[in-house]
């Protein structure tokens, strides 16, 4: 008990060390009093609580409710997420290179990365790990999986693989080796409407980010091309100084990519693009962007909008506009605080105000009525006199409708029935072209295998249903209504099969892009999908190809 309890006393010291420390900066008394009140409470904890008190646990909990009284994305992060945030930032980690997951309780291979040491050993998705170093993966987490098969580089591991169409288990000794993490999955240009287009896919802002978009833009700019995509969908963001590095490639130097401003002068600061773009002015522009394209991702999209540099296409972006910085506590735990908000060159601050606010389910915040938002949103203009709004993310210039998924499409991605119909149509057809078709007949087998799967769902007509069945039964009026409930049962059962067959569409580009993954990697599924189907590329094609509709929209507010 007294060395337990000393451990509290010193941890509650270091505690106050570090707050004091940062407190002489800017002396303030009622912090001085509430740091002792906190060590005076850790204190007689340790010594007085009625059970051993874990030192750890109880400091720990008293930090992370320091951070709850902040914004959402303040964070204390403990080894393991401050160790993820490092990974992504560096892109790099040391280990196999594949994505895993828990499939039917069992650690099962998604896809391995290609080029990696999974990838050349042949590892496929759909594997089955059984066995790590002779482990049994029974009960495993995917994180206590991917932490064993992780170590230094030139060591090795050896799993024992079962799987699909192969009778025996499968044994890989495999070497480990430092695993770099795309920033830039794809690009590529491509014919579209008698001109050459490029597309660059950024997955995030991670220290490769500069150096990957070199040699990515420095191959499409040979080709001449004609106007270009680039994909921030989905890129949450990550370091500031790769945002400004990405706008430079689009930005006359000189141009004020964003500014910064917080409670102490040194966080007060405006960036500037730096270098000659590279992609000239007479290459027309598209960005895309959704609702979790994010921080740098909006710095990028709405610099290149203030200035008129290009065109936006998507739907509107997260709204985060806070600057957060990390503050290495010791080798295993650090602190991300929020320590300014940034601003875009027409001066607009992008942040939600729901984004400021701690919510359970932050991302998800269902924002107020647009109509009622957009009267509070403050007016900005572009260099060219476009009208922009501050406030609530950034708004594209033209609007595509993100596909919702219904609750069909919901429960075959949850239940990841796409991906096992792709193991076992791939195992039966191992030679598919990359070009092919999900025909009529594939379709077919695909319902097939989820009849075999003994897949069932609840739609929302479903669910209603049953609400008035219980509320009717409830009241003793089942006799009265058995009828009505009969003939209601027969039509939801008809909706039901309605929801498939308005489904095909999206259950085609599902089944094709799981079967490419297996097949061919991501890089088809970008090839065949994306650039051929995707609603925000093909609109962005459109605009790029036709004669006035991207020169109309930039001079808008002329």
């Amino acid at each position: 008990m007294f060395k337990r309890a000393g451990t509290i006393i010193i941890s509650a010291v270091i505690i106050t060390f570090i707050f004091l420390s940062v407190s002489a900066q800017k002396p303030n008394d009622s912090l001085y009093s509430f740091i002792r009140l906190s060590s005076d409470i850790a204190f007689r904890i340790s010594a007085r609580y009625v059970d051993d008190v874990d030192a750890k646990e109880l400091i720990y909990s008293g930090i992370k409710g320091m951070m709850n009284t902040l914004d959402p994305f303040s964070e204390f992060l403990e080894e393991v997420d401050y160790n993820k945030l490092q990974e992504t930032t560096k892109g790099k980690y040391q280990g196999l290179g594949m994505t895993i997951m828990l499939k039917d309780e069992v650690v099962t291979v998604v896809a391995p990365m290609e080029g990696t040491p999974a990838y050349r050993m042949g590892l496929k998705a759909g594997d089955q790990i059984i066995k790590i170093d002779g482990k049994s993966t029974r009960g495993m987490s995917t994180q206590e999986a991917s932490s064993l098969m992780r170590g230094p580089a030139g060591t090795k591991v050896t799993l024992t693989i079962k799987r699909q169409g192969v009778d025996e288990a499968l044994e890989y000794t495999i070497e480990r080796a430092v695993i770099e993490l795309k920033t830039v999955p794809f690009y590529t240009t491509f014919e579209a409407n008698g001109k050459t287009l490029g597309y660059v896919r950024l997955a995030r802002f991670g220290e490769e980010a500069k150096n990957e978009l070199d040699v990515a833009f420095k191959e499409i700019m040979k080709e001449n091309i004609d106007g270009l995509i680039f994909d921030l969908r989905s890129n949450g963001g990550g370091l500031l100084s790769q945002a400004v590095n990405v706008a430079d490639y689009f930005l006359p130097k000189g141009a004020e990519v964003t500014s910064t401003k917080g409670r102490t002068s040194d966080q007060n600061r405006t960036l500037y693009a730096s270098d000659k773009p590279l992609i000239p002015d007479s290459v027309p522009v598209v960005i895309l962007v959704n609702g979790m394209s994010a921080s740098a991702s909006e710095i990028v999209a709405g610099a290149i909008q203030d200035w008129d540099r290009g065109i936006i296409i998507g739907n509107d972006t997260f709204g985060k506009g806070l600057v957060q910085q990390v503050y290495p506590l010791s080798d295993d735990v650090a602190l991300k605080l929020t320590t300014a908000k940034w601003y875009i060159p027409s001066g607009r601050c992008i942040q939600k105000d729901s984004r400021s606010k701690r919510h359970p389910d932050n991302m998800d915040i269902a924002e107020k009525n647009v109509d009622e938002t957009e009267e509070k949103k403050d007016v900005f203009f572009t260099k060219g006199g476009r009208v922009v709004y501050g406030g609530g993310g950034v708004i594209p210039d033209i609007e595509v409708e993100e596909h919702k998924l219904n609750s069909l499409e919901l429960n075959l991605e949850r239940l990841s029935m796409f991906f096992d119909f792709s193991i076992k149509y791939t195992t039966e057809h191992p030679d598919l072209r990359e070009d092919f078709d999900v025909t009529p007949q594939i379709i077919d087998e695909f319902k097939q295998f989820l009849k075999e799967k003994d897949f069932s769902y609840k739609s929302q007509i479903e669910k209603d249903y049953e609400k008035l069945k219980n509320t009717i039964e409830q009241a003793n009026k089942t006799a009265e209504y058995s009828e009505l409930l009969d003939d209601l049962k027969q039509k939801v059962e008809i909706d039901k099969q309605r929801e498939f067959d308005e489904s095909i569409e999206y259950l085609s580009r599902s089944i094709k892009r799981d079967i490419l993954t297996k097949l061919y990697g991501e890089k088809a599924v970008y090839r065949q999908i994306v650039l051929k189907t995707d609603p925000c590329v093909k609109k962005a094609v459109e605009t790029l190809t036709s004669t006035d509709a991207y020169s109309n929209i930039l001079e808008s507010g002329g």
